[in-house]
């Protein structure tokens, strides 16, 4: 038998679907195969029906965040007691920093604990009974408004925050004690100034040496209208702590004539018409020693800060925030240029605690 003898039965159920079959083009409808089920009826956990369980869960929840406090405190303690070169052998992962194994250790503990002690209050002590919420427009009626506090009313009851002290109170001291560890990493931002930026290798009796020649200077080294680099006696370039510390002590000399000085107070630092001033531009740094004979400024050449070196170098143009300090100096016996002591203020750029 072909094809086209086939019962007209067997196609029957399909043909009405055909589009020569259908009435004003309506389709057959067929049985729901996604019907609904609704939802199945609620399963009361242990702890919602045995106190004692219910204690023990909370205990458990208690636990954990206490561990997180102590690994915390762990935490603290390990970055003030461990060496940073300290080396240690774990098998099999071989010598590894035993800083950061500490502090590894000791902080995914506490954040885990604070984890797992929160999965565990919701999962065995928090309501989980589960609840139907139609969809509604976007702007609640009062009735709904009324509903949704209620719910949170139900809710913060259910969740026992207020009758579980115990989880609470050691919740709240996880969570207040855990950013404790994210403080102390700030202390690895650097190495505190201390009072490092106020003081430099000028004191009182040093000699001004001749950035060039490493001699000590005399006054008729330097003549009116020159400028001369230097720093205190007792420094070298071959020390290992040269860049620091010539960063904050290097010095020029200028010699004015007497009656060219504005600044009274400056004349009265200087000898005889040679004033010394910090060469570190008060701006980010750079040496201020592009020096104008005719008008006695001195220029920084990255931001073109200009200072009046003849009126206490006060700042007449540029980005910089206040004057260059000036050394005091004198003569010693030996007819050598010398320090009264250091800068009265921190030289270079400003910082946050400049007072």
């Amino acid at each position: 038998m072909s094809s086209h003898d086939e019962p007209e039965s067997q196609h029957g159920a399909e043909d009405e679907n055909l589009p020569e079959h259908r009435k004003d083009g309506a389709l057959t409808p067929a049985d729901d195969p996604f019907a609904d089920p609704g939802l199945p009826a609620h399963e009361y956990r242990r702890q919602d029906i045995d106190e004692r369980a219910a204690k023990r869960s909370e205990r458990t929840v208690a636990l954990l965040f206490t561990v997180s406090i102590l690994a915390t405190i762990g935490f603290i303690a390990a970055y003030v007691a461990i060496p940073i070169d300290r080396i240690v052998y774990i098998w099999p992962v071989g010598h590894v920093s035993g800083l950061n194994l500490a502090l590894g250790l000791t902080l995914g503990l506490a954040l885990f604990c604070i984890g797992a002690g929160a999965v565990h209050w919701a999962r065995t002590l928090m309501g989980d009974e589960e609840l139907v919420d139609e969809r509604h427009p976007i702007e609640a009626t009062p009735e709904v408004r009324a509903e949704v506090f209620a719910e949170f009313r139900k809710g913060a009851a259910e969740s026992q925050f207020g009758r579980r002290k115990l989880v609470r109170n050691t919740m709240l001291g996880a969570v207040a004690v855990v950013p404790l560890a994210g403080v102390v990493l700030l202390r690895d931002l650097g190495p505190l100034p201390h009072d490092k930026l106020r003081h430099t290798k000028w004191k009182k009796g040093s000699l001004i040496i001749n950035e060039s020649t490493l001699q000590p200077l005399r006054p008729e080294d330097i003549t009116v209208g020159s400028l001369t680099q230097a720093m205190p006696e007792g420094m070298s370039p071959h020390d290992e702590d040269f860049h620091v510390e010539i960063a904050k002590a290097a010095v020029m000399l200028v010699r004015l004539q007497p009656d060219d000085i504005k600044d009274r107070k400056s004349a009265d630092w200087g000898h005889e018409g040679i004033l010394c001033y910090s060469k570190i531009c008060t701006h980010i740094g750079c040496p201020a020693t592009l020096y104008e004979q005719q008008t006695h400024h001195a220029l920084c050449p990255c931001h073109q800060s200009t200072f009046d070196l003849s009126d206490g170098a006060r700042v007449l143009f540029g980005p910089a925030g206040h004057p260059l300090p000036q050394l005091r100096i004198t003569v010693n016996d030996d007819g050598y240029l010398e320090a009264l002591g250091d800068f009265d203020e921190p030289t270079g750029p400003s910082f946050w605690e400049r007072g």
